[in-house]
């Protein structure tokens, strides 16, 4: 296997037309050569986590909207959280970026991050999986930061892929249906 890519994105290409992940940034939270698992960044619901998980809302802000994390498990709920005491974190997945582990009290998780994003659901790939699809240039490679996961840009995946810069940035200014141009 290559290197990891947890803490990476993976960017939908434009070949890449699977209803899932079209037109997706996808950040890597786990991979080893079983698979790995990520959370789709770019598909926020109206719901709100209130409504969705109310457990959760007394540790998110007031009107946090919920995420689909990617097509499976919907019903699992995934939590990652910028973390300013890592010891409280569960699984890091790059710099102060990690997972609430399912344990974890609310009131430590409130004193211990500095922002949340909830997830219904996850990406997930078997062992070989997804580096197979990296050979078909199904995604693009960018490492992660912070802003990605945790801001507001209101198209994640032209925005990566200008940051990446080079031919990407043409790629960036494709149109949702190409047909229409």
């Amino acid at each position: 296997m290559a290197d990891s890519l947890r803490g990476q994105l993976l960017i939908a290409s434009p070949a890449l037309t699977d209803p899932n992940f079209r037109r997706t940034v996808v950040l890597i939270a786990a991979h080893d050569e079983d698979g790995a698992v990520g959370l789709v960044l770019n598909r926020v619901t109206d719901t709100e986590v209130a409504d969705a998980v109310p457990h959760l809302s007394e540790i998110l802000e007031p009107g946090a909207l919920l995420s689909v994390g990617g097509p499976v498990q919907k019903e699992a709920v995934v939590v990652l959280a910028e973390w300013d005491d890592e010891e409280v974190a569960g699984a890091m997945v790059f710099g102060r970026v990690g997972l609430m582990g399912a344990e974890a009290e609310s009131e430590q998780v409130a004193a211990a991050t500095t922002r949340l994003r909830v997830f219904a659901g996850y990406a997930g790939w078997g062992g070989g999986q997804l580096e197979a699809e990296l050979q078909e240039d199904s995604w693009v490679v960018e490492d992660a930061r912070v802003e990605d996961v945790f801001g507001n840009e209101p198209d994640l995946w032209a925005a990566v892929l200008r940051r990446k810069g080079g031919a990407f940035r043409l790629v960036a200014t494709m149109p949702e249906d190409p047909s229409l141009n």
